[in-house]
């Protein structure tokens, strides 16, 4: 039985290209998303669009860490964050805003987003199958399609209001294209502080490169210029399962063993948030 087109979808339709010919509209029928010349894409029945074709260039997270994605995020530790992305994406932003979010995940972000833009409509990208079934349930005005971020996005140029990029891959010259030149990139990323006590007790987490400031700057100076920027940092108690899942939910998750995780005298009961959130204007 074909698949009907979830509701947040259709009205991005308009935002979409074919990503093998690059040109044409994508239309709805019989259960997919198909362009003239007849390349068809599958719409999931969880709601996302499937527009990836060949290898992925990243496998994005996997379902245990989607899972531990959305048990932290249910939390609401992440909450004062999801609050600065959100202000500062709806500063500049137009009441009909359009927002994409790259590399979405779950999608906690662009709903909060598009929460604080009630005439705003929202599409998240991201490799991750798992992710993306909750991304496309994150919000009733939020689109999910599957997409790797490092290629040429499915999308047409200067459709965007509002670029999100949190804790993802960047592709400035994308961002570029299909942002409007009104239009606003948002990037979150860790200070050096960040989970610093997870990161103490656990050597073998991924670090944080000292020099990540400078390379994000490096790739986005010919695009971009700063408008403003917001250190978001605060501390916060753990449970357990909390602690846990913050390692499970990120690519450390792939570097801690097993023995380390289940050593209670490794994961602490409080843990420190420190990221800076941009928000960029197009050169």
């Amino acid at each position: 039985m074909p698949v009907s087109l979830p509701p947040a979808l259709e009205i991005s339709l308009d935002l979409l290209r074919c990503p093998t010919c690059r040109t044409h509209r994508l239309h709805p029928g019989r259960g997919a998303l198909r362009c003239p010349a007849g390349h068809t894409f599958d719409i999931a029945r969880h709601g996302y669009a499937g527009l990836l074709t060949g290898t992925r260039a990243t496998s994005g997270d996997d379902a245990a860490m989607a899972r531990a994605r959305d048990r932290f995020l249910s939390t609401g530790t992440y909450a004062p964050l999801r609050k600065a992305v959100a202000r500062l994406a709806a500063d500049t932003a137009p009441e009909q805003a359009t927002v994409v979010d790259v590399g979405c995940g779950t999608g906690y972000y662009l709903a909060g987003v598009l929460t604080r833009l009630p005439g705003a409509r929202g599409l998240g990208l991201d490799t991750s199958v798992r992710a993306l079934r909750s991304a496309a349930r994150a919000h009733d005005r939020a689109a999910a399609v599957a997409w790797d971020v490092f290629r040429p996005f499915p999308l047409a140029d200067g459709v965007a209001d509002v670029v999100l990029d949190v804790f993802a891959p960047r592709n400035p010259t994308e961002f570029h294209r299909v942002l409007r030149p009104t239009g606003r990139l948002v990037v979150v990323r860790p200070t050096g502080q960040h989970l610093a006590e997870l990161r103490d007790r656990m050597p073998a987490m991924v670090t944080i490169d000292p020099a990540k400031e400078q390379r994000l700057h490096r790739a986005l100076d010919p695009f971009f210029e700063a408008a403003v920027t917001e250190q978001v940092q605060y501390t916060v108690p753990l449970t357990r399962q909390e602690a846990l899942d913050l390692v499970a939910m990120t690519p450390s998750a792939r570097h801690v063993s097993r023995a380390d995780l289940a050593d209670e005298g490794l994961l602490p009961d409080r843990g420190t948030v420190s990221v800076l959130v941009t928000a960029y204007r197009p050169r």
